[in-house]
């Protein structure tokens, strides 16, 4: 009787813990108050912005930069943007620059994605081009603008060869170390499965490596855009438009440092944005499918 008792007892325990594991791994579904996240997500950073205002504006209220042409007010950069939305060239400037950015950056995922593929599995061509590509990575954006004019003259397409050069190489190394991360208990299973070749990368391989690739398509748009700029400034043309790399050089050579700091505010806010608007929506997404992050 009394063992009885003691098995019933000891169901009744593991039955409990057996609970109180699966409502620690319960995803609550709730969506957080506005409250919350307003407090926790919005307020930091206007708090961030609202002083680095307050900061710029003393340097100049209290003359500690009293030289208008090296510092403008925050309220003489207001109204050299606002002047522009009016005259309605501020939207052209910023999409001139971002349907460069974005389109030369699908192009980039077009090359990089395969060729990451071909380098993480294949071991002759990592070792041919393995080195090139973390090289290529490393070297400055900016040093192939000179060559793609000479090569291609003032046009996009120079535009495009300059952003491809800047991130491909991001984002085929970022497909390389999380291939090299996959636990090669998942591509065993994925053998016994009968997922190999083609059918293994695609079921197995690239989603085991979707964290590393994430973060090498995060850091593809940013040599991206960094790439951009560097060429929009160095080779502007007439036939190419104003976008904000060219906006930032006309400030410049007119000794506007109002307008330069349009340009800088906008280059910047531009990042801000898709990073804020694309990618990290896509790390949530990963980092929640894998139970990293609740949703809430």
């Amino acid at each position: 009787m009394a063992s009885t008792e003691t098995t019933a007892k000891d169901s009744g325990d593991l039955a409990g813990l057996e609970a109180g594991l699966d409502a620690l791994e319960t995803v609550q579904a709730g969506r957080k108050p506005f409250r919350q996240t307003f407090v926790e997500k919005i307020f930091p950073p206007v708090v961030a912005v609202a002083l680095v205002l307050a900061a710029w504006q003393a340097l100049v209220s209290f003359g500690i930069v009293d030289d208008p042409t090296k510092l403008p007010s925050p309220g003489a950069v207001w109204e050299v943007v606002r002047q522009a939305w009016l005259q309605g060239e501020l939207l052209g400037y910023i999409w001139t620059s971002v349907s460069r950015g974005l389109l030369g950056f699908f192009f980039a995922l077009l090359i990089g994605t395969p060729l990451g593929l071909l380098v993480a599995r294949v071991r002759f061509v990592r070792a041919a081009i393995g080195p090139i590509l973390s090289g290529l990575q490393s070297l400055p954006s900016v040093a192939w603008v000179p060559p793609a004019v000479i090569w291609l003259g003032l046009n996009n397409q120079m535009m495009y060869a300059v952003i491809l050069l800047g991130a491909v190489p991001s984002i085929a190394n970022g497909l390389v170390s999380g291939v090299d991360q996959v636990p090669p208990l998942f591509l065993r299973a994925g053998r016994t499965l009968g997922a190999t070749g083609l059918k293994g990368t695609w079921h197995i391989v690239l989603p085991a490596a979707l964290p590393g690739y994430v973060a090498g398509l995060k850091q593809g748009w940013a040599f991206s855009w960094r790439s951009l700029m560097a060429a929009e400034i160095i080779a502007s043309f007439p036939d190419l438009g104003v976008g904000l790399g060219q906006l930032l050089e006309n400030g410049r050579n007119a000794s506007d440092m109002a307008m330069v700091f349009e340009a800088i505010l906008l280059i910047l806010t531009v990042g801000i944005a898709i990073d804020l608007l694309i990618f990290s929506p896509l790390e949530r997404w990963v980092l929640r499918s894998r139970g990293l992050l609740v949703k809430g």
